[in-house]
């Protein structure tokens, strides 16, 4: 089987769609479906028609994490075994870095790598009946691709470690009164939940959701004053961009805006 067919790419209009697709395992995740997964950002990334990543999985699950098989094959004992974090690592940066909004939707597992790569995104919205959680704690296992030190910025630091020193699950709708995952949703409704969500994200000014993205993610560690330059200078190269001369334009001429990206 190809590594195409274990992790899909669509377009759907302004819409990259990710699929995990091996249901069989609950889509754990390989090495190369990592690497194929770092092309398609890359692909992404270089597509000015495509607004939104969504990520989601086959077979009702999202992911519940690397495939142990490969992982005890593989790595486990090998002067190999800091691939894997690595790989990891660098595709999930990809994802909490890209100039474009994602968004995981969970369902099933989401479980350990499928955990990782849920908390790069930008969004998560799940099934009120996922099972989600770090889970490594219960293989004696650690996540190299983020847990650390996106977590505590997502949930706090006393909320990371009941994660990752109890292994527990939350439930969908848990993890949204966790602050976890942005909405919850029963498993009828989930799918309308989704595309009225990205719905609010592909009609803005992609220029802007670029900017004002990488100025929330940069700030997360700058001190209030390095802040207020950074907000200053974005209000600059924004008043100067065609975008927001397009917004204000179709605002006072009462017509819909036609982005340029610009």
């Amino acid at each position: 089987m190809a590594v195409e067919d274990d992790i899909q790419f669509e377009r759907d209009g302004h819409v990259a769609r990710i699929w995990f697709n091996r249901p069989h395992k609950r889509n754990c995740i390989t090495v190369p479906m990592l690497h194929k997964l770092d092309e398609y950002i890359t692909e992404i990334e270089g597509d000015p028609e495509l607004r939104v990543v969504v990520v989601r999985g086959r077979g009702n699950t999202f992911s519940s994490g690397f495939d142990l098989d490969s992982l005890q094959a593989d790595f486990i004992g090998s002067s190999t075994a800091m691939d894997v974090a690595v790989v990891s690592a660098k595709v999930c940066d990809r994802f909490y870095n890209m100039s474009k909004p994602s968004v995981a939707v969970l369902e099933g597992y989401v479980t350990a790598g499928g955990f990782e790569v849920m908390i790069s995104c930008d969004f998560a919205i799940a099934d009120d009946s996922a099972q989600i959680g770090d889970f490594h704690i219960r293989r004696a296992l650690f996540g190299g691709a983020g847990p650390i030190y996106r977590l505590p910025r997502m949930i706090g630091i006393r909320k990371t470690k009941e994660l990752m020193l109890t292994g527990k699950l939350l439930s969908g709708a848990e993890a949204a009164a966790f602050d976890l995952v942005n909405l919850s949703a029963p498993a009828a409704e989930l799918d309308a939940t989704v595309e009225e969500f990205i719905s609010h994200l592909t009609d803005k000014s992609p220029f802007q959701m670029k900017l004002t993205k990488m100025a929330i993610d940069r700030g997360l560690d700058a001190d209030i004053a390095s802040l207020m330059v950074l907000e200053h200078l974005a209000v600059g190269v924004t008043l100067n961009s065609d975008d927001a001369a397009e917004g204000v334009a179709a605002f006072l001429e009462k017509r819909d805006p036609k982005w340029t990206g610009r």
